[in-house]
C-alpha cells in the first residue's frame, strides 16, 4: 500500500483491491467513522468492490447511481409529476371559489400553492430527465475516459483498470481511497500499520459457493467454517 496526502492507494489484481477497500472499512468502523456518520459510511460500504464483482458491470452501476441527480423535494415526499400537477389543478380551483367568496387573501395563499405545485412537477419531471440521461451517458461514454469514483462526506475514491496486465494475463488495478476528515484519516492510517504489522493473512469476506462448484465438478466440497472477525463479521473459509 501506498500511502499519499490524496489517500491510501493499492496496485494490483482484483483480490487486492477487495483487500483493501475491506481494511480501509474495517477500519474506519473501529475508529468511530460508523457512529459518526452512518449513512455514508454505509454508502462507501455498499459502493466499494466486492470479491463476486466486476469493475465494468457492478462497480460501473453502483458509480452511474451514485453519482446521478439527487431527489428532489416532491421525489422525498414520494408525488409524482403527475401527483403534483394534480394538486395544482386542485388548489387552482380553490382560489377562484374563495374570489367569488370575497376571501381575496385565502384565493393568494391557494394560488401561491397551486404554483408551488406546478415548480415541483417541474423540478421532479427534470431531475428524472436528467437522471435518465446522465445514467447513460456515464455508464457508456465516461467509464471509458475517467476512473469509477466514489465520493460522500467520509470517502472519496476512485478505481481503474491500468493499461499493464499481470504477466498470466490477469488484468491490474489501481485503486485509491482518502478518508475526508484528517483526524480520522490519521487513526485510519494507524490501524492500516497495524494489519500490516499483525495479519499474516487477511481473508477476503466472502461466501464460497460450494453448491456450484460441486455440481460444476461432480466432488464433495471442502466443509466451511465461519471465522468471526475483530468487528463481528464472518469470514467465510474452507478447511
Amino acid at each position: 500500500m501506498e500511502e499519499s496526502i490524496s489517500g491510501f492507494r493499492v496496485r494490483g489484481e482484483w483480490d487486492a483491491v477487495v483487500e483493501h477497500g475491506e481494511r480501509i472499512t474495517r477500519a474506519l468502523r473501529e475508529v468511530g467513522g460508523e457512529e459518526r456518520a452512518p449513512a455514508a459510511f454505509a454508502a462507501w460500504n455498499e459502493w466499494r468492490p466486492k470479491v463476486h464483482e466486476r469493475l465494468s458491470k457492478d462497480v460501473n452501476e453502483k458509480t452511474a447511481d451514485q453519482a446521478s441527480v439527487g431527489e428532489g423535494e416532491g421525489e422525498r415526499a414520494g408525488k409524482t409529476p403527475e401527483d403534483d400537477l394534480q394538486t395544482a389543478g386542485e388548489k387552482l380551483s380553490e382560489s377562484y371559489e374563495q374570489v367569488d367568496e370575497g376571501d381575496n387573501e385565502g384565493a393568494l395563499d391557494a394560488w401561491r400553492d397551486s404554483i408551488g405545485h406546478v415548480a415541483r412537477a417541474a423540478d421532479s419531471a427534470g431531475r428524472k430527465a436528467v437522471r435518465k440521461v446522465e445514467g447513460t451517458v456515464y455508464r457508456n461514454v465516461m467509464t471509458q475516459l475517467a476512473p469509477y469514483y466514489f465520493d460522500n462526506e467520509l470517502v472519496s475514491a476512485n478505481i481503474q483498470r491500468t493499461n499493464r496486465d499481470a504477466d498470466d494475463g490477469e488484468p491490474r488495478f489501481v485503486f485509491e481511497v482518502n478518508v475526508n476528515d484528517d483526524d480520522l484519516k490519521s487513526q485510519v492510517s494507524d490501524r492500516l500499520a497495524e494489519y500490516e504489522d499483525s495479519v499474516d493473512r487477511w481473508h477476503v469476506d466472502t461466501e464460497k459457493q460450494v453448491e456450484t462448484a460441486e455440481a460444476a465438478e461432480g466432488v464433495e466440497p471442502p466443509p466451511e467454517t465461519v471465522e468471526h472477525a475483530d468487528d463481528g463479521s464472518s469470514k467465510w473459509t474452507t478447511n
